[in-house]
């Protein structure tokens, strides 16, 4: 069998990530770490989530609210 271990980090490309981190984010929707940081602690449940001290942008609720959006 091909089983990867545990210690052994898989690197999924960004597009299949569910949440990113905030530079991920950053390089993914080509917006400024500041600003995506800006943005996710003023939407915290809706597209954000907080996990330690570090944030998660959930990526295809993300993705609709840029689409709703007109300006960021």
């Amino acid at each position: 069998m091909n089983e990867i271990p545990i210690t052994e980090k898989a690197a999924l490309p960004l597009g299949e990530k569910y949440a990113l981190t905030i530079k991920e984010a950053a390089i993914y929707f080509n917006i400024g770490n500041k600003k995506l940081r800006r943005l996710a602690e003023n939407n915290l449940g809706r597209f954000a989530l907080e996990s330690g001290n570090r944030f998660l942008i959930i990526r295809p609720k993300f993705e609709q609210f840029l689409s709703q959006s007109t300006s960021i």
